[in-house]
This record gives C-alpha cells, sequence and structure tokens, in this order.
C-alpha cells in the first residue's frame, strides 16, 4: 500500500518560514555557533531575572523556582540549576541523550540569573516595573530564538517535553501544555508569583522568538556547484 504524505504547510502570509533546528555537532562552525549559545543562554537567565524585579507575574518555571526559593536558602538560579538536573534525571527513562547545549542551559542559566538578580534593584516603582516585565518578554524570546538558533540540542525542559511526546504519541502542543500548567500550579502553590506578567509571557513569547528565529539560526552553508 503507498504511503502518502502531505504537502509541506506554507506559512502564513506575512509570517516567515521557520529554518530547520535540529542538532548538528560541535565540529561544524564551533566558534560562531559556541558564541550565539552562550550570549542567548546568558541574555535568557538575565531576562528571568528581569521579569522577577518586575514583580507582576514570571514564567511558569520560574513561578515554580520561586516557589521552591520560599522554603530553602538556595539561590535563584541555584534552583534553576537543580531543577534542571532533576529533569536530566527524567529524560534516562524517556531515552532522551543530552548534549553540549544541554548542559550549558543549566550552568549559563544559573550564573546569569543570579547575576541579574544581584544587580537589579528590588521594590521598584510601577512604571519601571512594567517596563522591565515588557522589557523581560522581549529579551526573553529574542534569548530564544539565539540560543535555539546555534543548534546545539534542547535544554532540560524542552528535551523531557520532546521525550514526553515521542513516548506517549501526544503532540508537543499537548505535552508542553501539560507541563507548564503543572509547573505553574506546583509553583504557586508553594509561593511563586503569578500574576498579568505570567499571561502575557505565554502570549507573547511564542511570537517574539517565532520573529527572531529566521535571523540567528546558524544555516549550513550551501554545497558548491559542480561544474560539469
Amino acid at each position: 500500500m503507498p504511503v502518502t504524505t502531505s504537502p509541506p504547510r506554507r506559512p502564513a502570509a506575512g509570517r516567515a518560514p521557520l529554518p530547520p533546528l535540529g542538532y548538528l555537532p560541535l565540529a561544524e562552525r564551533p566558534v560562531q555557533r559556541l558564541a550565539r549559545l552562550l550570549v542567548g543562554l546568558a541574555l535568557y537567565g538575565f531576562s528571568l531575572s528581569l521579569l522577577v524585579r518586575a514583580a507582576l507575574g514570571v514564567n511558569p518555571w520560574s513561578v515554580l523556582y520561586q516557589g521552591l526559593q520560599h522554603h530553602s536558602s538556595l539561590s535563584f538560579g541555584t534552583i534553576s540549576a537543580v531543577v534542571g538536573v532533576l529533569v536530566l534525571l527524567a529524560w534516562v527513562p524517556l531515552r532522551q541523550k543530552p548534549t553540549l547545549g544541554t548542559f550549558a542551559n543549566v550552568l549559563v542559566l544559573a550564573f546569569s540569573s543570579d547575576l541579574g538578580l544581584a544587580v537589579i534593584p528590588e521594590d521598584l516603582g510601577m512604571a519601571y516595573r512594567c517596563f522591565l516585565l515588557l522589557a523581560g518578554i522581549l529579551l526573553n524570546g529574542f534569548s530564544v530564538a539565539v540560543y535555539v538558533g546555534a543548534r546545539f540540542g534542547p535544554g532540560p525542559r524542552d528535551g523531557l517535553m520532546t521525550g514526553l511526546a515521542a513516548t506517549t504519541g501526544r503532540s508537543v502542543r499537548f505535552v508542553r501544555t501539560g507541563l507548564e500548567v503543572t509547573v505553574l500550579a506546583a509553583g504557586w502553590a508553594l509561593g511563586g508569583t503569578v500574576g498579568l506578567g505570567t499571561v502575557l509571557y505565554a502570549l507573547l513569547v511564542g511570537p517574539v522568538t517565532q520573529f527572531f528565529l529566521p535571523y540567528f539560526t546558524y544555516r549550513r552553508p550551501a554545497p558548491a556547484a559542480d561544474p560539469a
């Protein structure tokens, strides 16, 4: 029985098509891609600190980190690293394989988010907090495009999502929503901050990331034309 395939989906009008994002080995343009990876992750961690200092609601995983922070003496960044390692343990039964990008995600995010929280003051006025919220969301989406575009593999949380989707047969959208809701509920129960910023993040970070991805994704050079 012949196998039929559906034609590739065309991008919506006015929307740039997503570039290839699959993992590429370190040997391929290592300096350029490592720079993108580290800069993107550093900006991502800093964007989390902007959202925390805005105090208007953070993204679901940060809600969990904040909630756990209320019940421990560990810093926000250290908790994110500990949670990242625990999530990596969940990769084992899912047969997911970590990459350089996975470990860099854990370490760089922890350092840069703590650094941001150390330099950004607390108890700011409402106008400044609103600015930090919007800046944090925009920087977050931009930084995701930069480090994902380096094509060094998923971070712990994204790998958990794709592993669960592959194992259960559910769509990535379904699994991601389930994970985000679960993490958000757990973090809120522990005392994490849920608010307007949480909603705005959910609505805006995806479109911002998609806008920047075509500009910051590494593409393999086109093969040279055969003179013959």
